[in-house]
Formats: structure tokens, C-alpha cells, sequence
């Protein structure tokens, strides 16, 4: 099996300092050399959705004297998405390396680190003049996020008309009942992934500022852990201490968790992903061509 990034994240009930398992996690650059990224949001007000901090770098994690001095002072969150990238799509630039970020127009802030590679990008070929970057995983975050606005607008239309058009209907881009539930955010996700997914690996970790979403549809390449009230997510494995318990993450299925506990599941859609090199190495020489 072709190595191709790796994904660490938490989901806590209460801000935690996460140093110590970041600091485990990017031993695992020598294998992924390609850059690193860390997003780390601190506890919102019930009801508020945060923006949190992106801090990342195209280069090795273990030779980034900056990674090296932000670990030893501690990093506290309650959410956190961390990625070391094994570059397939894109040069190694800032604005390549996960993980990446889109605001919706509601004025939520989403989230993506990305593990894996889309050969199958009908969906996403729109967004190829408008993304920052080059890869492919940019594509999947503005991906969902249009249909997260376009599930928004279709809220709104259906409120407008319940309301039969009062004319003093509040502006489309601040009604309040357009806004989307937490809920409605978790369909809106999980049907986005289930019609992406044929043909393409999909291990996923994406936040909203509110709800940590994960998803893999490649057999052995996500897991969970639960360290009291925390929620922890790795593509490998490591030791979190005597007691820790790694899982595989439900398969094919979107989850959804907030605070460490885990709110949503979607039904499975059976699009399993299957390792097949000679397609890793076509797409490599087409991009090559570019």
C-alpha cells in the first residue's frame, strides 16, 4: 500500500494541551516529508462557531525549527486537525500544505486536512480557477462548502415561503432561519461525501467551528481512541498510554462529533477504495505534464 499523508485530531470536551501527542504524531514526517499543518480552535460560547488558528509550513516537520518551539511552549484546544503531507498533487508551497480553509455564506469557517487522492474530479473541476493552491483536497473543502451554501439557499427559499413574502422579510444573506442546524450541517456533509466518494480516497477530517466530521473509506487508514472526555483520530495508530484503545472508524459511513462525543452516523455508501498503483502513476505523469 502506497503511503500517502496522515491525519491526527481531537475533539475534547474541554481545551487540553495537545503537545504531547503532536510532538508523537510528527516523528512520523520521515515518512511524509512534504510539509505540516496544524489547525487548533479554543472552546466557543454555546452556539458560536470559531475560526481557530492554521499554522503550517511546506517543509519536514522534523526540521521545522518554528514547529519545534511552537510544540515546547504547548498548544491548548479543544478541536484540532493535524496533517504531514507525502506530496502526490501540487508543489511544495504554503498554500498546497493542509490543512485548508473556506468561509460559507453564512459566515462559518470550515476546516479540511485530507488524506488520500481524487481520480475521479468531475465534481470538482469548477473549483480549479478559483482555489489558492493546486491540490486536489482544496477542491474537496470548496466542494462542500457550495453545498453547504447551496443547502442554505434552498432553506431560505422554503422559509421565505412560508412566510408568504411579508414585505418586511429580512435580507437573503442574514435571515436567521436560513441558517442551517447542526443536523441539516451533517446530512449536507454526508450526502456531499457519498457522491464523491466513488473511485476516490476519502479520509477525511473536517470542522465546521462546531462539529468535528471524519470519514474513510480505505480499510486499516483511520482510527479512534477516547482518553476520557477527549476524542482522538489517527491514520496510524500510536501509544496514548495504558489504558488507550485504537478503533477502526466506522466504514464508509460519515461521523460527526462534538465535544468528544460522537453526535451523528450516517448509513453507509459503500464506496470502498481500492489501492491501485498504476493509476497513482498515471495521474503523477499527467500532473507531470502540466
Amino acid at each position: 500500500m502506497r503511503k500517502m499523508c496522515e491525519l491526527f485530531g481531537i475533539s475534547a470536551g474541554n481545551e487540553i494541551d495537545a503537545s504531547p501527542w503532536l510532538q508523537t504524531f510528527f516523528t512520523h514526517s520521515e515518512k511524509n516529508p512534504h510539509g505540516w499543518g496544524i489547525a487548533h480552535f479554543h472552546k466557543s460560547p454555546a452556539g458560536r462557531a470559531g475560526f481557530g488558528i492554521v499554522e503550517k509550513e511546506p517543509v519536514k516537520a522534523g526540521r521545522s525549527k518554528y514547529l519545534k518551539e511552537r510544540l515546547r511552549q504547548g498548544m491548548r484546544a479543544s478541536t484540532l486537525l493535524a496533517h504531514i503531507r507525502a506530496a502526490t498533487i501540487g508543489a511544495l508551497e504554503y498554500n498546497n500544505t493542509h490543512p485548508f480553509q473556506k468561509t460559507d455564506d453564512s459566515g462559518r469557517c470550515w476546516t479540511l486536512a485530507h488524506n488520500g487522492t481524487v481520480f475521479e474530479g468531475a465534481l470538482l473541476s469548477r473549483f480549479i480557477e478559483v482555489q489558492e493552491g493546486q491540490t486536489d483536497s482544496e477542491r474537496i473543502l470548496l466542494y462542500f462548502v457550495d453545498r453547504i451554501n447551496r443547502a442554505r439557499e434552498e432553506k431560505l427559499r422554503e422559509v421565505q415561503s412560508l412566510e408568504n413574502r411579508q414585505e418586511n422579510k429580512q435580507a437573503a444573506g442574514c435571515h436567521p432561519g436560513a441558517e442551517l442546524t447542526a443536523q441539516e450541517r451533517c446530512r449536507v456533509i454526508d450526502q456531499a461525501v457519498a457522491c464523491l466518494a466513488p473511485g476516490n480516497k476519502l479520509n477525511l477530517l473536517l470542522f465546521d467551528g462546531e462539529i468535528l466530521y471524519t470519514h474513510t473509506n480505505l480499510r486499516g487508514t483511520l482510527h479512534s481512541c477516547h482518553v476520557g472526555d477527549t476524542a482522538l483520530f489517527a491514520t496510524v495508530p500510536f501509544l496514548t498510554g495504558s489504558s488507550s484503545h485504537w478503533e477502526e472508524l466506522p466504514f464508509t459511513s460519515l461521523c460527526a462529533w462534538r465535544e468528544g462525543l460522537q453526535i451523528y452516523q450516517g448509513r453507509p455508501h459503500h464506496h470502498v477504495y481500492v489501492e491501485d498503483p498504476e493509476k497513482i502513476r498515471s495521474l503523477m505523469m499527467v500532473y507531470a505534464a502540466l
